[in-house]
């Protein structure tokens, strides 16, 4: 079956979708974006993707394009129109189309792309053995709370990690300390069994799949705090895993060709695996 896209009002073959050449997401990087897992055919949290995509248009001085019941609907028909049991929908919207100018147009009108494919879960093998990451400097804006399509930073450091080998790399302050990785929350559970990961302030993008990680261990009773940690603690953690919308929980063996604990991935890790899988399973928070 051929691949559904939605421009603008319109659902297109995938392969005749298309923007304007002046659209200011693909000249300035005007424009937000959200990443929804899919499970059962049915979007994974859509409630808190919905409301960070709020927050993000916000922060940005942006129009929604439609109204949100009007948008969830679409987002609901696109995966439908995809087949999709289990992927991922894509949505971007974009300050519009105008002639250029870096300052913001008086009368654009904001467009709006959805697409959505299916994608398995973190591979198996990936899971059982446990990722390798890297480290690199943080050299992205200090505004890494809005979820915007300017990312080139972001590849920059993927390409990097995918060069040496390395499932991710995690991006590093001017403190020495871990942001976040490029495409994924970075968390460490101390040699006392503490459950660690950044604040949710400017210098990361506070995803969906952390909040539900975070909720997931309040329940499970677990330690935990909200703070920085360096490369150097990293290294001497128990145990390091990532969270993200694909990557679910996974989990950290190697930092910099350092093993994490015993090399293996720990037993807090696939625990906390376990859980937010079952949570996407039953379509996380939708209300």
């Amino acid at each position: 079956m051929s691949r559904i896209a939605y421009v603008n009002g319109r659902y297109l073959p995938h392969r005749r979708a298309a923007i304007h050449v002046e659209d200011r997401g693909f000249q300035f990087a005007d424009g937000v974006y959200e990443v929804i897992g899919v499970q059962g055919g049915r979007l994974v949290d859509e409630r808190p993707h919905l409301d960070r995509l709020a927050r993000s248009l916000a922060a940005l001085s942006m129009k929604a394009p439609m109204g949100e019941r009007a948008l969830a609907h679409v987002m609901r028909e696109t995966v439908r129109r995809n087949r999709v049991r289990s992927g991922i929908l894509y949505l971007q919207i974009t300050r519009g189309v105008a002639a250029r100018d870096h300052a913001f147009p008086a009368d654009a009108e904001p467009s709006l792309v959805m697409m959505a494919r299916a994608v398995s879960g973190p591979a198996p093998g990936l899971v059982e053995k446990g990722c390798a990451v890297i480290t690199v400097p943080d050299i992205r804006w200090k505004r890494c709370d809005i979820k915007t399509v300017s990312l080139l930073a972001n590849v920059l450091a993927k390409q990097q990690a995918k060069e040496a080998g390395a499932f991710e790399a995690l991006q590093v302050d001017e403190d020495g300390l871990i942001t976040e990785g490029a495409t994924a929350n970075a968390w460490i559970i101390s040699q006392d069994g503490v459950l660690v990961t950044r604040p949710a302030d400017h210098a990361i993008l506070d995803g969906v799949t952390r909040r539900a990680v975070i909720a997931l261990a309040a329940r499970a009773e677990l330690a935990f705090e909200e703070r920085a940690f360096s490369v150097d603690e990293a290294k001497a953690a128990a145990e390091a895993f990532l969270t993200g919308t694909t990557a679910y929980v996974m989990p950290i063996t190697r930092i910099d060709g350092s093993p994490i604990g015993s090399g293996v991935p720990g037993p807090f890790s696939l625990r906390l695996l376990a859980d937010y899988t079952a949570h996407a399973a039953a379509g996380g928070d939708r209300r």
